[in-house]
């Protein structure tokens, strides 16, 4: 199982169990996003939905490419990329709180995961960043339409997708992407953010949450998200993008 599922008095932890792979997504992986976002809606007695990784050097490092690169086509990217895309979207929309409690480094598409979430606690030690760049295509499963919605100066988003490195967690934290920084062990860190939250009723988070939700649906966020999914299928299939993937495969090698 690459994947873990617990729940601690309504506080569900998704845990990446891919160490050994930097916890990159795979299938199996969606699956298993699927089934605790399956679960959560069925379930009245969920409060927080917490995303993490296991082991200490990585939160998700998006995408395994040596499983998706196989994908050629823009079709067949595109097939990967909104699979994955319509997962983050029902993770986004969720009623409940979601947390990314980033013990490693989140880059390329696990840091649209953390970025689809509401909070990011982010570890001192640890970097992230939108990498795709580096790759030759944009972010694919809709990270890039979150990443605009979550408050931050319109500048440091986009320099942040422009960039395509990773930033230390200072200046994830000063220009709005971190929630918060945290020493120490990971499960500490969320106990004391979601301290006070546990005190009120969860019809009051829900409600609140309904307000954004409310906004994002006006504003048609599922079409902008495939929109953005759509041009990093045509890009998936250009030769720059086939030619840096295969310089990245044959450097970690």
């Amino acid at each position: 199982m690459v994947y873990k599922i617990e729940n601690n008095e309504g506080v569900i932890t998704f845990t990446i169990d891919r160490a050994e792979k930097r916890n990159a997504v795979n299938d199996e992986v969606m699956e298993g996003f699927k089934e605790v976002i399956t679960y959560i809606k069925g379930n009245k007695d969920v409060r927080f939905l917490v995303i993490t990784g296991a082991g200490d050097q990585a939160f998700c490092s998006g995408g395994d490419l040596s499983e998706f690169h196989q994908l050629k086509t823009e079709e067949q990217a595109f097939g990967m990329l909104s699979k994955m895309g319509n997962i983050l979207y029902d993770l986004a929309t969720l009623h409940v709180p979601t947390i990314a409690l980033i013990n490693g480094a989140a880059v390329g598409g696990g840091c649209e995961i953390a970025t689809a979430c509401d909070f990011r606690l982010v570890a001192s030690r640890v970097k992230c960043g939108f990498i795709q760049g580096t790759l030759s295509i944009t972010s694919g499963w809709g990270g890039g339409t979150y990443l605009f919605e979550r408050g931050l100066p319109h500048d440091r988003a986009l320099k942040m997708l422009i960039d395509s490195k990773k930033y230390n967690a200072k200046l994830l934290y000063e220009i709005g992407w971190a929630t918060s920084i945290f020493e120490g062990p990971k499960e500490q860190a969320l106990e004391e953010f979601i301290g006070d939250m546990r005190k009120i009723h969860p019809d009051v988070h829900q409600a609140y949450k309904g307000i954004e939700l409310r906004k994002w649906k006006e504003s048609n966020i599922y079409e902008r998200v495939m929109e953005e999914i759509r041009l990093c299928a045509k890009l998936w299939e250009s030769d720059a993008h086939n030619e840096a993937v295969n310089r990245f495969l044959n450097k970690s090698k």
